[in-house]
């Protein structure tokens, strides 16, 4: 019975991601990347390095406002990091990505990070983002339709993703290994010091 009942809980999560089609022309929708079509990683991933970074819009926490990731192409380097505030790996990581990440980039014309909350209240995400001490922009994910994009409907997070000057994913973490966390941190550093050279 228990088997039963997962397996009805899981059908109608990749239901939900699926049947969620965006109507703006620049977002990839739901129904062409959805975890019924494509099969993830061992990490659970749907994208891979070298694909371009799924388009989304959100809500800023906090706030009326909305962003896209189409409007930072001029940031070249754009982080993304998945989180929600049940993550115990999320809130670890936060802090050191608040640190060695945001504080030494956000200032960077070419940079942006934002976090996306996965399918929690605006108030929530408040308290979650003062508990962790982060300020960069986090945003909210109703449902979980972002990460779907990125992810299959049931992987779990914390995880990051970089995106380039082209808009192509060329890095991909999963939980948070200090190793990998370091080698992110190289990856950020070496687009954006050669984007500063040609500037």
């Amino acid at each position: 019975m228990k088997k039963i009942l997962f397996a009805v809980l899981a059908l109608a999560l990749m239901m939900s991601c699926h049947g969620n089609k965006s109507t703006d022309a620049d977002n990839v929708s739901t129904d062409s990347i959805t975890t019924d079509t494509i099969t993830p990683d061992e990490r659970g991933y749907i994208v891979k390095v070298g694909d371009i970074a799924p388009n989304f819009t959100a809500v800023v926490a906090g706030t009326d406002d909305t962003l896209s990731l189409s409007q930072y192409r001029d940031k070249r380097v754009v982080m993304l990091q998945f989180t929600a505030s049940w993550c115990g790996v999320c809130r670890r990581e936060m802090p050191d990505i608040e640190q060695q990440i945001w504080q030494r980039h956000k200032n960077n014309p070419h940079f942006a990070l934002i976090g996306i909350d996965r399918d929690e209240p605006d108030s929530t995400v408040l308290k979650f983002a003062a508990k962790t001490g982060v300020t960069y922009p986090l945003v909210l994910d109703p449902g979980g339709d972002i990460f779907c994009r990125y992810a299959h409907r049931l992987a779990g997070i914390t995880r990051n993703v970089i995106v380039d000057t082209d808009g192509r994913i060329v890095m991909m973490t999963r939980l948070y290994d200090e190793a990998e966390f370091n080698r992110m941190t190289v990856v950020i550093d070496s687009l954006l010091n050669n984007l500063n050279d040609i500037d």
